[in-house]
Order: structure tokens, then C-alpha cells, then sequence
């Protein structure tokens, strides 16, 4: 249990100063997050008393949105704000690649699967369809 504790603090502890993608990416990390939050009757951008943000908050879940390649980050994010708010962890995952990106969505489900975390993963078709 220490061990996962330790991990989770290495996770948490890089949070990036802003939510926007990199070059290469079809949408921005919020452009997904308004889609999906939207859709699902959340809040984004929950702030925490230590000025943490969640990216989205519903009813039974607090979510973290990260493309795949941040899946580390995003486990350790997602299981800090569900504790902090008392809710599920979720976390959505952005998958770009679906061949190159499945590697990330598989490390996720492992995780997941065991300290129950809710997983979602969206594409840029699901912004398309506005999922």
C-alpha cells in the first residue's frame, strides 16, 4: 500500500500549468472535455481548496481528461480528485491513434480494473458526433 501511495504522489505532483494540446492533436484537451462534460450534465473546471482543478465533476464522478500518452498523469489525478471530492475516479482518455494509442488505453483498464477507476475514451469522431 505505501508503494501505491508513493506512485500516486510521483503521478499527481507534475500538473501541467495549462490544459491546452500540444501541436499534432485535431482538437485542444478542453475542446473534448466541453463535449463530453456537456453531455454527461457535468461541471468543469471544479476548483479544489488547494486550487487543484478538476476537469470535470458529475454527480457520482470526478473526472480527468488526458490524451493517451498521459495516462500515468492521468490515473494519479483522477484518484486524488475522487478522494478529495468523495466521488469515483474517472478518467477520459483522448485516443488519437486507435493502433498506437491502445497501449495506453490497456495500461489504464489494468489499473482501473483493480482500484476502480472509471474509465472513457474519446475520439475525434466523438467530436464529430458531439458524444
Amino acid at each position: 500500500m505505501k508503494i501505491f501511495i508513493i506512485l500516486l504522489i510521483l503521478l499527481i505532483s507534475p500538473i501541467y500549468a495549462f490544459a491546452q494540446t500540444p501541436k499534432n492533436h485535431k482538437y485542444y484537451e478542453k475542446d473534448y472535455q466541453s463535449v463530453w462534460c456537456n453531455a454527461h450534465y457535468g461541471s468543469m473546471e471544479v476548483i479544489l481548496s488547494d486550487k487543484a482543478r478538476v476537469d470535470c465533476v458529475t454527480k457520482t464522478h470526478a473526472i480527468e481528461f488526458d490524451f493517451a500518452k498521459k495516462w500515468a498523469e492521468s490515473i494519479g489525478q483522477a484518484v486524488y480528485y475522487g478522494y478529495t471530492l468523495n466521488k469515483t475516479p474517472g478518467i477520459v482518455l483522448i485516443v488519437e491513434d486507435k493502433v498506437k494509442d491502445q497501449k495506453y488505453v490497456n495500461r489504464v483498464k489494468a489499473i482501473s480494473n483493480k482500484y476502480a477507476i472509471t474509465l472513457w475514451t474519446m475520439t475525434p469522431e466523438d467530436m464529430l458526433n458531439k458524444k
